[in-house]
């Protein structure tokens, strides 16, 4: 550790664990973010044990301290206070006898059910042995708790793991926990293979299996993971969303989030929901869960890669960063209720903002360049088209990358097309052209986007219709294009800089 902290140190200085990278002056970071986490070294994986606490967010994570491909799994830990500066913090949870740390999730004991004291702070999490695993028995996963009393900066874990033995289930894992008030009991959301199991606690240390949903219900092109169960308002009451990571079986490729709108009672989760709905289309969005204890607010936050080409993406001395942190809701169109995410606006700092109002838009294209001058390539766009019209953004730099973004109304998707955005070519799983399907039945189409040094999200249609997505180019864009097919109206252009 302390061998990259020192070439880092040599090569780069950081106000924080995230500060913007300077063109030109260090090769080995041009690939990393300028607003989104990222580790200082290392890998990284699934946002873990997320919770808000005191004025402080937690985030923990899946982290190979030591390399920068996946490997044996620790808890790493990083603290903000505003989910957009993150300030990196020592390693929270190790491997030890029982296995490495796999994912999970933390809560606060407010009424010292553990007995461990009260406040505090307990972390759910997978224990997986991968020696057990080797020998082929099945019982290679179980889960386990441990308990901080200083508010997440040391961890001590229960003499009595694992809590949650084994059944006989070769994916039994990722355990996330929350209190139901009206059955008066922790519940805990499981991935089991390819279907989630609901489990009950009084006391966090024995746990009762309550029920199972998802056999017959949903995508199960692969192993079901990182699950979340949410309860979420609506003018009609509330309802319950159930998300589940899927590994592979995307809609464009490899990993991807799902989710079922329904009702849980405590013991059961039902859904009368018959399609398949997906959380965000693009293909670098996965495992994302929310955080504990935030209120009404139900903020999430994805891991920014895909498992068909994680470990091979462009890296130097760390790999991988987090989405932005999203505002989940729903929203209802043509009866049915859809999990709408939009970006933690209130939290978005910026250097400046240019807000031009409404433009008219000739047939062909428009430069728009002047808009993020200055944003080294990290920048906050949207407007709003009065009618529903295919249009293009094309992003550039002086280096000839391209990355090409819009919507196509005649297949009614919303698209990303990263074919000529820098390194393509590092694994051929990398797809380059991802699409979104259009729910919204507006006639007026809303877009926004957030660019950062090597990703893009698009929230379309307030949040409706998403796509997340990687690039890999060694100079920022600097250079923005509108292009239409027809004369159309662009309301409310906005832009932000983001630092």
């Amino acid at each position: 550790m302390k061998k990259y902290m020192g070439i880092l140190l040599l090569l780069t200085i950081f106000n924080s664990c995230n500060t913007l990278f300077e063109t030109g002056k260090n090769n080995r970071e041009m690939y990393r973010p300028g607003y989104h986490f990222s580790p200082k070294n290392g890998w990284m994986n699934d946002p873990n044990g997320m919770i808000y606490l005191d004025g402080t967010y937690h985030l923990f994570y899946q982290h190979n301290p030591d390399t920068i491909v996946w490997g044996p799994m620790h808890w790493g830990h990083a603290t903000s206070k505003d989910l957009i500066h993150w300030e990196e913090q020592p390693v929270a949870l190790f491997p030890d006898s029982l296995g490495t740390i796999f994912s999970g999730s933390a809560v606060i004991d407010i009424n010292n059910t553990a007995g461990f004291g009260k406040d505090a702070l307990i972390a759910v999490f997978t224990h997986h042995n991968h020696k057990i695993e080797e020998d082929k028995t099945g019982l290679h996963q179980y889960q386990s708790i441990a308990y901080s009393l200083d508010k997440g900066k040391s961890w001590t874990k229960y003499k009595g793991n694992p809590v949650l033995p084994n059944p006989g289930i070769w994916d039994f894992r990722d355990p996330k926990v929350m209190w139901h008030e009206v059955s008066g009991q922790w519940v805990m959301t499981l991935a089991t293979k390819q279907s989630i199991t609901f489990y009950g606690s009084k006391n966090l240390r024995k746990w009762t299996r309550l029920s199972e949903f998802g056999n017959n219900t949903g995508a199960h092109g692969g192993v079901w993971e990182c699950p979340d169960l949410l309860c979420l308002p609506t003018p009609e009451g509330d309802k319950w969303v159930l998300l589940v990571s899927i590994n592979p079986g995307g809609p464009n490729t490899g990993s991807a989030t799902q989710y079922f709108v329904g009702d849980f009672d405590g013991t059961t989760f039902r859904t009368s929901q018959k399609d398949i709905r997906w959380m965000d289309y693009g293909p670098d969005n996965y495992a994302g869960v929310t955080f504990s204890n935030t209120g009404n607010r139900h903020i999430l936050m994805g891991w920014m890669s895909n498992w068909a080409y994680a470990n091979t993406v462009p890296a130097s001395t760390w790999r991988s960063g987090m989405t932005i942190p999203r505002l989940l809701s729903l929203q209802k169109v043509n009866k049915n209720w859809f999990l709408v995410s939009n970006p933690v606006t209130e939290e978005l700092v910026s250097i400046h903002k240019q807000q031009t109002g409404s433009l008219r838009v000739q047939k062909g294209t428009e430069n728009w360049s002047k808009y993020i001058s200055g944003s080294n390539g990290a920048f906050e766009l949207s407007f709003t088209l009065d009618n529903v019209a295919d249009f293009d953004l094309v992003l550039s730099n002086d280096k000839g990358d391209e990355l090409l973004l819009g919507f196509d109304k005649g297949d009614n998707q919303f698209f990303v097309d990263r074919s000529k955005a820098g390194n393509t070519n590092f694994n051929p799983a990398f797809i380059t052209r991802t699409v979104a399907p259009r729910f919204s039945e507006a006639g007026a189409i809303n877009y926004r986007l957030l660019v950062d040094r090597n990703s893009v999200e698009v929230f379309a249609d307030g949040g409706l219709s998403n796509l997340s997505s990687l690039f890999f180019i060694e100079e920022p864009f600097h250079l923005l294009n509108f292009k239409s097919l027809t004369d159309v109206n662009v309301q409310n252009l906005y832009v932000k800089v983001i630092r």
